[in-house]
């Protein structure tokens, strides 16, 4: 019983890397009926069960950590594999799913052809955001109170763009293809991985009712904007606890456990 933790966290990463191979394989493709007319359809189940991937992926990351808390086990080995785990499924993973979208959104403007692929390179940035905030995170001193946002929560705000495309209102899953907007998203998550903010933890919150507002704010506020937003309030909800973050009382705010 000892190794489930980390055998959890291998489910983790072969999660992280079935999301990859559905998001690279996914390929938009034309169809003709008269062999004069072409239309285009883009592809969109592959990525979307990617998204399920890396949903799964941080199912497992929970337990994972649950399961050494209940075992009361814990080595460097298993600390180390949790972030190696932890980079794929949420860094390059998610980065795989924004280069798709960010072709996808370049190929539609009137210059398509003149682009150049390196128009997509910043969508890398949160991989290697990702891989710099969990070092930051594996050479913190212990008990320490560690800043930025926790590579999940940014992994699974990019895993929900798929399903913008599907459930979301039509005026987001529109602006998702204008370039432009998937730079700011990009340059946001990255910059809150590292940032200074002290992220709260809504567990924690909810269990001191005096300084917790920030964690009944973020609920009430998510569950308001589900009608509205449908499939785009996971990315509301992820933005809105950094807002939070930095409203939130200090001392209540550390959380040195989170990745």
């Amino acid at each position: 019983m000892r190794h489930l933790p980390n055998l959890l966290t291998l489910a983790n990463l072969f999660c992280g890397c079935c999301a990859i191979a559905m998001v690279l394989g996914a390929q938009n493709f034309s169809v003709t009926a008269d062999y004069e007319h072409f239309i285009e359809v883009p592809a969109i189940e592959q990525p979307w069960i990617g998204t399920l991937f890396i949903f799964a992926a941080a199912f497992f990351d929970l337990l994972d950590g649950a399961a050494a808390r209940a075992l009361r086990v814990s080595s460097p080995i298993g600390k180390d594999l949790d972030s190696l785990a932890d980079v794929v499924s949420f860094g390059v993973a998610p980065s795989m799913m924004l280069f798709k979208m960010l072709w996808t959104a370049l190929m539609r403007q009137p210059e398509a052809m003149d682009i150049s692929l390196w128009a997509t390179a910043p969508a890398f940035l949160p991989a290697v955001f990702a891989a710099l905030r969990l070092a930051r995170f594996n050479n913190a001193p212990p008990q320490s109170g560690f800043t930025g946002m926790p590579t999940p929560a940014a992994g699974l705000a990019v895993a929900a763009l798929p399903l913008v495309s599907i459930y979301g209102p039509t005026a987001l899953a529109n602006a998702l293809m204008r370039p432009w907007v998937l730079y700011l998203l990009i340059g946001l998550l990255s910059y809150l991985m590292v940032s200074g903010i002290h992220f709260f933890k809504p567990a924690e919150h909810l269990k001191k009712p005096s300084k917790g507002w920030p964690a009944y704010v973020l609920i009430v506020a998510t569950l308001i904007a589900l009608p509205f937003l449908k499939a785009g309030t996971l990315l509301f909800a992820i933005l809105l606890y950094a807002v939070l973050s930095l409203l939130a009382p200090r001392g209540a705010s550390l959380q040195p456990e989170q990745r």
